[in-house]
């Protein structure tokens, strides 16, 4: 996946398709890690949540969920599958680096699910994730690491190394938060048709103390 020049021209056609791109199911780090929370859910930003699976997830574990992305045909399928769940979602149609971070927070929660955004967007829009993250609130991240360039053609990604990570990336973009995990490895994708195959993945979960 290279930089489109028109962004949400490309995702409307890729989510116009009836079958969900990237699947129905969460992302399985991002389940495991609502599961294992112990607490009382509050308030979950998604940015870049493309068709609603990971929104509806949480919001079927109590969360309130707020979800960012620039495509409406995106939106249009995760406001139907939040319909077939029985759940509610809110789902903002923008450009992430548009969005007013402080509108709807502080945040409890932000889940950033295979979020590659242009290198020149991505430390500001990560700021303001830190920034508007309540006391005791976590980042939960999966992404690309910059050994996928040898996968993509299986599962997927940018073409472009700038919009991966690296530990040390996501240790300085997220530095004034306690970093409890952040490991690359590598694993098998089964998410819809376009995350398919061998993948390197990088994974961090951070929280503000």
């Amino acid at each position: 996946m290279s930089t489109p020049n028109n962004p949400a021209q490309f995702w409307n056609e890729r989510y116009d398709a009836p079958e969900y791109a990237y699947g129905v199911e969460p992302n399985r780090y991002f389940q495991s890690v609502l599961d294992q929370f112990q607490g009382q859910p509050g308030r979950m930003l998604l940015p870049a949540e493309g068709e609603g699976r990971n929104a509806v997830y949480a919001a079927l574990k109590g969360w309130k969920v707020t979800a960012v992305d620039f495509s409406e045909a995106g939106r249009e399928k995760a406001m139907r599958l939040a319909e077939k769940h029985q759940v509610q979602i809110n789902y903002q149609v923008m450009p992430v680096e548009r969005f007013d971070f402080k509108q709807y927070g502080p945040w409890d929660a932000v889940g950033l699910v295979f979020a590659h955004f242009a290198p020149h967007i991505r430390p500001t829009i990560h700021q303001q994730c830190v920034q508007n993250l309540a006391p005791g609130g976590m980042i939960v991240l999966e992404a690309f690491n910059k050994q996928q360039l040898a996968f993509r053609h299986q599962s997927g990604g940018p073409a472009d190394e700038a919009m991966l990570y690296d530990p040390a990336l996501l240790h300085a973009e997220f530095a004034p938060l306690a970093i409890q995990e952040c490991q690359e490895y590598n694993a098998v994708l089964s998410e819809g048709y376009f995350h398919q195959g061998e993948a390197a993945l990088i994974r961090m979960l951070a929280r503000r103390v």
